[in-house]
């Protein structure tokens, strides 16, 4: 008994030894919103370009109906993400390992195994320069591909060191990339040949029309996990969102500091230890504004995401699936040129290449700068004697080595297969991650929170929802592949 009660101390002391500070105000909803969007952009360079199309592609309607649930079903983690953030100014991940140290570590070694592959999305943009250019002539495809895949990666790491502060530089990226994908496939979409095909597609968000058009194939086992995983943020990717809220300096991380760029950017100091709001008397206020700000930031990523994915399989529905066209191999972004190619013509292919590059490029470069910013944020916890360094020279460090890590896998396959790598051990986290965000936000960090800062019951069981649905879709994968 006594044991179980020191062990019941230690836990609702994990926070004890943080200080306290006002809730900043509210900026604004135009300074304040970004996150969501760079959430949004980063998505679009893989559930909705390539496995969401080929589903749609190869099995017409059929599993279409999963879309919805799919992307709704990452809010209740996403917000549970996002709160504890603004609440304490510290990282999702710091909040694992304040929960449990093994644990943390757990989580740590396999999000490194994870993003070991992410390399896949910078060839998976070289196939559309590829395409392109047939630069270098008398290369290869594979080899077409690599050249561009390396050139984006270089370009996109000078971009990072020139920098001021670098999540600045992310955002206004992400932002431009949401904008110019959205507006490029909207167009395409309003064309005769894709709009004849709408009401017949619209019939499929409620289930599956008809019989399957194709024999299942279970290989593709892996591909659909993909696209369900994929349509938004799974696995490991989701927890990018909480870095970008402390970059951003919103609510409580506004007391943190930035990470800034070696060459332009002046040094901040960055702290691992957050802080808890005091007894101020503006705090309620001001934090129902910032929890208002969490919902609809976290909305206007699931919602602009499920909007743009929508977009590409009514295209591959409309253009791809009679012609029975799948993107695959070294083609990912190539197949899906058709989009563009039938309201502009060779132009129009010409323009959806560029954009396919671009969003599946960027993918590494933000992908790369939040992994960096992990592994800097999870030595500093773990290591204390690393604080000796700023946080963003870990950074740097670890910017160096993804960079080199990614170039050799590039090599190793195609696109396709290392990106599905990467989402299967990511999709382990999806399952764990509603369970650890309960105990951390409603059983650990609850206890030192005013009343007025404390989640609520709908909010629980949304967590729990999101939670039954992944085990479920893991047990399911599970039982396709091995019976």
């Amino acid at each position: 008994m006594n044991s179980l009660q020191e062990q019941n101390k230690t836990v609702k002391n994990k926070f004890a030894s943080l200080g306290r500070k006002p809730v900043p105000r509210f900026p604004g909803w135009w300074v304040a919103l970004g996150p969501g969007i760079v959430w949004m952009a980063l998505a679009q360079g893989s559930g909705e370009l390539i496995w969401w199309p080929y589903i749609i592609a190869k099995y017409g309607l059929t599993f279409l109906f999963l879309l919805i649930p799919a992307c709704l079903l990452q809010y209740p983690v996403t917000v549970e993400i996002g709160r504890y953030t603004l609440l304490t100014g510290e990282s999702i991940f710091h909040g694992f390992i304040r929960l449990n140290r093994w644990f943390g570590i757990f989580l740590w070694l396999l999000m490194t195994v994870s993003f070991l592959w992410f390399g896949a999305f910078a060839s998976a943009g070289g196939t559309a320069m590829a395409a392109l250019t047939h630069f270098p002539a008398g290369w290869s495809q594979r080899g077409q591909t690599l050249f561009w895949g390396y050139t984006s990666i270089m370009v996109f790491l000078a971009a990072i060191l020139m920098s001021g502060v670098v999540y600045s530089l992310i955002e206004r990226l992400m932002k431009v990339v949401a904008l110019i994908t959205v507006s490029g496939l909207l167009w395409a979409c309003l064309q005769p040949q894709v709009l004849h095909s709408a009401p017949g597609f619209m019939k499929g968000l409620f289930g599956p029309c008809g019989p399957i058009p194709r024999t299942w194939d279970n290989s593709d086992a892996t591909k659909l996990l993909t696209a369900i995983t994929f349509a938004g943020l799974g696995g490991f990717w989701i927890l990018f969102y909480s870095y970008w809220m402390r970059d951003k300096g919103n609510a409580m991380t506004d007391h943190m500091g930035r990470i800034t760029g070696p060459v332009t950017g002046k040094p901040e100091t960055v702290t691992s230890d957050g802080n808890l709001p005091d007894d101020s008397p503006d705090n309620p206020g001001r934090w129902k504004r910032w929890r208002r700000y969490l919902s609809v930031d976290t909305m206007v990523g699931i919602c602009g995401n499920l909007f743009t994915t929508l977009m590409t399989c009514l295209l591959a529905y409309a253009l791809l699936f009679p012609k029975g066209l799948l993107p695959r191999e070294y083609e990912l972004a190539v197949v899906q040129s058709s989009f563009f190619e039938v309201s502009w013509g060779s132009v129009g292919r010409f323009l959806f290449l560029i954009v396919a590059a671009a969003f599946l490029t960027d993918t590494w470069l933000a992908t790369a700068d939040a992994v960096s910013r992990m592994q800097a944020d999870i030595v500093h916890i773990l290591f204390p004697r690393s604080r000796r360094f700023e946080l963003r020279h870990w950074y740097y460090f670890f910017l160096g080595i993804l960079t080199m890590i990614t170039s050799l896998t590039m090599l190793l396959n195609a696109p396709g297969p290392l990106i599905m790598t990467s989402a299967v051990i990511g999709f382990i986290g999806t399952v764990i991650f509603p369970v650890a965000l309960y105990l951390l936000n409603y059983k650990i960090l609850a206890p030192h929170l005013p009343p007025w800062a404390r989640p609520g019951r709908i909010s629980q069981w949304l967590l729990a929802i999101s939670f039954l649905a992944y085990l479920f879709l893991a047990l399911a994968y599970l039982w396709v592949v091995i019976f």
